[in-house]
């Protein structure tokens, strides 16, 4: 059997497959073939592949040498799925974007700083930037640290993610309908894309608390249903067309925090109970109910002015910043600003199914 190089990594909340461009095919369909037989989709189990049986372990990162000045690597996501063959490239991952830089200094396509290293990645799915920065002491990546992320055991060293650029990357606006609200089926939603389409609603309006367990909620083909045909439209709204096949838009329902946060989440990818938030989704996320009249707008504790929003998720909690351009008539996101962990699990040859 041909192997094929691979890196595993750890990426925030997420866990994937890292692989240089160069060594996988060139062709998108013969790449994608192989991606699903290394992953072993289709299979609920992937018991034949590295995927881990749920859309957060089941992703790919494909990083590559720069293709223009303004970045040092090109990153392009996709999103393998789990018991259908499918994959997508329509979205980002913020994730394992927590990884990109690391895993682009240990291929040698960036040198190490002497103690930190700051590595621009263009995400190639939405064309705007990341600007990461990691510890490198004595100019080799350092995984270990005492910075503790929710849903991750244990601690490692901090990434710091800045995004900019991100605003209607994939919709081509901050709020693709034009609109702070809408009503989909008697339902209040704000559709929003800071770096990732997300459809917010109430938990209240569609029957939950919004702090169910995700087992609970992953039993409640209701919900799931509701929340698909919510997206489905949303997505039309969205200007993304017919999104009963892509994992785009994803839905976050919101309630009032009841742990110490500024807000309550439950999110679905595209249906399923996400374990924790997305990175980009969460921007998107905190984006929206910043914004008066938005969905969720009040039922936000609003932290002091500078401080991150701490978000609530079945596995604890995860702060973002978001800056905005206090000059524009209009709401325009200037930064926006996250922490992460990420952790090289493996490095070698991976085998793909026949």
């Amino acid at each position: 059997m041909t192997g094929v190089r691979c890196m595993l990594m750890r990426g925030g909340t997420s866990k994937g497959a890292y692989f240089l461009a160069d060594d996988l095919p060139s062709d998108p369909q013969a790449r994608d073939d192989l991606l699903l037989r290394i992953m072993g989709t289709p299979d609920p189990q992937q018991i034949d592949g590295l995927g881990g049986a749920q859309p957060v372990t089941s992703k790919v990162a494909v990083v590559s040498p720069a293709g223009g000045p303004d970045r040092d690597v090109d990153y392009l996501f996709l999103q393998i799925g789990v018991d259908e063959a499918t994959v997508s490239d329509r979205q980002n991952c913020g994730n394992l974007l927590a990884g990109i830089g690391q895993f682009a200094v240990e291929r040698g396509l960036v040198p190490a700083g002497p103690e930190r290293t700051t590595v621009r990645i263009r995400m190639v799915n939405t064309d705007s930037i990341a600007i990461s920065t990691f510890a490198t002491p004595g100019g080799e990546v350092d995984y270990s640290g005492t910075t503790a992320i929710s849903g991750v055991p244990g601690t490692a060293a901090p990434v710091e993610l800045d995004f900019t650029g991100t605003e209607g990357s994939v919709c081509g606006s901050l709020l693709p309908t034009g609109n702070v609200r809408d009503e989909i089926d008697g339902i209040a939603v704000t559709c929003v894309d800071n770096g990732m389409p997300v459809v917010v609603a109430r938990a209240a309006d569609l029957g939950v608390t919004g702090y169910e367990p995700v087992g609970d909620l992953k039993a409640d083909t209701a919900l799931a249903a509701r929340i698909d045909a919510l997206r489905i439209q949303a997505g039309k709204l969205m200007g993304l067309g017919d999104v009963s096949g892509t994992s785009v838009p994803k839905t976050t329902l919101v309630a009032a925090p009841r742990d110490g946060g500024a807000i309550c989440t439950r999110t679905f990818i595209p249906v399923r109970p996400h374990p924790s938030i997305g990175v980009l989704g969460g921007v998107s996320v905190v984006t929206a109910l910043l914004l008066d009249g938005a969905v969720g707008h009040d039922l936000l504790v609003t932290p002091p002015d500078g401080a991150p929003v701490d978000i609530e998720h079945p596995s604890g909690k995860l702060a973002i910043g978001i800056e905005f351009d206090t000059t524009s008539p209009s709401p325009r996101v200037s930064r926006s600003t996250v922490i992460r962990t990420a952790r090289k699990l493996f490095d070698g040859t991976v085998f793909p199914r026949p």
